[in-house]
Parts: structure tokens; sequence; C-alpha cells
């Protein structure tokens, strides 16, 4: 199990780092492309940050091992919310102030989005028919982020690109596709090997240690934004991520196959997921997220995975 245990390690990393370039260099080329810096940042390296999970579930599902693709939804949208936001916040260890209205409407659809995919998940099992529904969620959510983003404000100038031809971006572009396809398979692997070494559900592996991992460059992200005054990119990246992890992955991965809920998840981290949504909701009515509830919710976030141990 040691040789599983330093693959799973090895290739988590591969993937991220892959997916770290493939973000850095598809932003260049949109800038080469004169894309609007919203709709890069939005669009670009929302879905950039998201890979991991999205090509990991893929992959599951192929592997024959799909109870992998809830698991690491649910664990990481309960790690965005709750250890990612709590720690940013203690990290700063000031009151991070949330004054965008914007950031109001996200939340709307930061709950709309956990409940449904609570909705589609609660039977067992999700199949591409349901989860279209959500998909229609992410495209209502896409056209309000453009509408709303005013990309007439934020439009390149138009006179002659500044920006050399992205030869380079696009090779690295390639090579970090190939890299997260290949992190991606071996990460699955290493956990379906793992998970019969020990006895336990894949679905228990995803929900702590994957998820734990895919989440670790939003953390290092949103503490480097709060640090340097931008605490509402951070916070609307924490949304943002959880909103495209619950609407568009299940049904992405489930045009591949259907997707298998166990037990575990439906009757405890699913209703925490749904509840550490709202929970987040309520906290942030008051426009700041406060040093203390930054704690609150590392504690939260301590007992959930405290809980998921025990029941395995």
């Amino acid at each position: 199990m040691l040789t599983d245990v330093l693959i799973f390690i090895l290739s988590l990393s591969l993937l991220l780092f892959s997916a770290r370039v493939f973000t850095q260099n598809a932003s260049e080329i949109g800038k080469y492309l004169r894309l609007p810096e919203f709709v890069i940042g939005i669009f670009i390296v929302g879905i950039g940050t998201s890979l991991p999970e999205l090509i990991s579930g893929i992959l599951s599902v192929k592997a024959g091992v799909s109870s992998i693709v809830p698991g690491n939804i649910m664990g990481a949208s309960i790690s965005n919310l709750l250890l990612v936001t709590g720690l940013a916040v203690v990290f700063y260890r000031k009151p991070i102030q949330l004054g965008s209205a914007y950031i109001f409407i996200d939340l709307h659809f930061l709950v709309g989005s956990f409940f449904a995919f609570t909705v589609i998940a609660y039977d067992g099992v999700i199949r591409w028919p349901e989860a279209i529904f959500g998909m229609m969620i992410f495209l209502i959510y896409s056209i309000y982020l453009v509408k709303g983003g005013q990309l007439e404000d934020v439009m390149p100038d138009a006179e002659a690109n500044v920006y050399a031809p992205p030869t380079k971006a696009i090779l690295y572009l390639i090579l970090a596709s190939v890299g997260i396809y290949f992190g991606a398979d071996y990460t699955v692997s290493a956990i379906a090997s793992i998970a019969k070494s020990l006895s336990i559900p894949e679905s228990v592996i995803a929900l702590t240690v994957l998820s734990i991992g895919t989440t670790l460059p939003e953390l290092a992200v949103n503490i480097s934004a709060v640090s340097s005054g931008k605490a509402e990119m951070a916070i609307g990246n924490v949304l943002g991520s959880c909103v495209f992890n619950t609407l568009v992955i299940p049904f992405v991965v489930s045009l591949y196959g259907p997707i298998s809920v166990p037990e575990i998840l439906i009757y405890f981290s699913l209703p925490f997921m749904l509840a550490a949504g709202l929970l987040f909701y309520l906290l942030t009515q008051d426009k700041k997220i406060s040093v203390w509830e930054g704690l609150l919710m590392i504690w939260l976030y301590s007992l959930f995975i405290f809980k998921v141990a025990t029941q395995v």
C-alpha cells in the first residue's frame, strides 16, 4: 500500500501542477485574443481550477469507481466553504469585508446549486437527463455573470494586439493537458488500490484526502488575495468553484455513465454540505466574515472530518 500512497501523492501533485500551468497559459491565450479580463477570470481561470475534479471524475466513471465523483464534489465544496475560507480569514487576522452586491447574488446561486445537487443525488444515482437541469442553472448563472460584469467597461483596447503570438503558451497548454490526464488517471487508480487495501469505500478517500488536495491551490490563492486586499475576489473564487463543481461536473461526468452515490454520503455528507452552504449564507449577511467566524468554520470542518473518520 505504501507504493499506492506514493503514487497518489505524486500523481495528485502532477494533476494540480498541470492544472495551474493550463490555467496560466489559457489566460495568456485569452489576452492575445483580447477577451475581457472578467471573462478570463470567471471562465478560463474558474474552469481551470476545477479541472482536477472534472477530469478525475470522468476517469473514475470509466474505471468503474464512479463513487469517487460525488465524494470529491461534496468534499471539495465543504472544504472550500469552511476550511479554505476559515483559514484565509484566520491568516488575515482581521474581518473580511464584502461590499459588492454581486457577492450576494453569488450566494443565492450557491445555495441553489447545493439544493439542486441534493435533489439530483439523493436517490443514490446521477444520470445525465437529470443532471442537465443543474447544467441549465449554471448557464443562467453564467449569463448573469456576463451581463452583470458590464463587459463594455473592461474590454481591452481595440487597437493592434500588444501581445506576441502565444506559441509557447499553446505548447504549454498541450503539455499541461497531457499532465492533467495522466495525473488524474493515476490518482484515480491509486485511490481504488488504497481503498481496496484498507477495505474502505473509495468515496470516503475522495471525500477527505482527495478533496483537501484539490482545494490546496484555492487555499494558497485565497490567502494571497486576502493579504493583497482582494477579499471579494477570494470569496468569489470559493463561490464560483462550488457552483461549478456541483452543477457542471455531475452533468459532464454522467455523459460517460451513471454516477453512484453511496449511502454513507447521502445520509451525512450530503446534508452537511447543504447545511454548510446555508451557514455560509447566513454568516455573510452582515457583509463581513470575522476571525471568530473563521475559527467556527475551521472547527466545523474538523468535526466533519472526525465524523467521517469514525463512520468508516
